[in-house]
């Protein structure tokens, strides 16, 4: 279609994610992910949130199940201007999040809900029954960081 249009009926319009983000109103999809180090006794949890319209993963940091870890993943959510907030009903969800912006519930966490799924289907150190799994904290962070480099942000590193 492009091809056939004068150029001066083409209007391109660019700018940065964040400042789309804020015209636009996002809203973001939070969840969190079980695995393990070393044993089932050390769990690590991978905090992520993606775009409710998209689906598309905006930030996700690993970690413990604390309001530490959430709050860190909140920092790296700051520059998007996030206005509403889908989540399950956790505790540190509720303690950091403006009531008004927070809604609790499976109806609007469907897209965040199958990224475990996917996950867990390529990367067998995710299943939760192997013999296949990280023997440190520091491996554990940078395999699945890597893969989701690669497979949410395009990024091969």
């Amino acid at each position: 279609m492009l091809q056939h249009l004068p150029p001066e009926h083409v209007e391109v319009e660019s700018c940065r994610a964040d400042e789309l983000a804020k015209r636009r109103g996002l809203t973001s999809e939070r969840d969190e992910m079980w695995s393990y180090v070393g044993k089932k006794a050390e769990p690590r949890w991978l905090w992520q949130a993606i775009d409710h319209a998209s689906g598309t993963v905006l930030a996700y940091v690993f970690g413990r199940r604390k309001d530490t870890v959430f709050l860190q993943r909140k920092a790296l959510l700051e520059p998007f201007g996030i206005t509403r907030f889908y989540t399950a009903g956790w505790g540190a969800y509720e303690r950091h999040i403006d009531p008004e912006q927070h809604a609790v519930g499976k109806q609007h966490t469907q897209k965040i809900e199958s990224k475990p799924i996917n996950l867990r289907t390529r990367m067998k150190r995710l299943v939760r029954r192997t013999i296949c799994f990280s023997k440190t904290t520091t491996i554990h962070d940078l395999v699945i960081g890597l893969f989701i480099n690669r497979y949410e942000f395009g990024v091969a590193i």
